[in-house]
């Protein structure tokens, strides 16, 4: 089992940042074998791909809706991923989730089987 711990969320302006971090912990869990991903949901939105990054050879992909404004990266000594958020939107208000899974598809919702519990990011205009 994989458990994943999301902090970091908040209320912020428009034009602000924000750092998400995803802590990962489990008996089974190997960080060089995983992919961690960062979706997002709004109200009456389906959950959609913001982020992602391969743990072992670093590879990263971002959704256009993010690119040049956030940087996912990772901590190898504290198994942690953290999501940067700069130049912060009132479209990019959500629920942010932390995924993880092995061999999957980066942008693949459906092939992430470990889910965080959420943390709520509000832009304000």
């Amino acid at each position: 089992q994989v458990q994943l711990l999301e902090s970091g969320g908040g209320l912020v302006q428009a034009g602000g940042s924000l750092r998400l971090s995803c802590a990962a912990s489990g008996r089974t869990f190997n960080s060089n074998r995983y992919t961690m991903g960062w979706f997002r949901q709004a109200p009456g939105k389906e959950r959609e791909f913001v982020a992602a990054i391969r743990w072992n050879i670093g590879n990263t992909y971002y959704a256009d809706s993010v690119k040049g404004r956030f940087t996912i990266s990772r901590d190898n000594a504290k198994n942690t991923v953290y999501l940067q958020m700069n130049s912060l939107k009132p479209e990019d208000t959500a629920v942010y989730y932390c995924a993880a899974d092995q061999a999957v598809l980066a942008r693949d919702r459906g092939s992430y089987n470990y889910w965080g519990q959420g943390t709520q990011v509000t832009v304000s205009s």
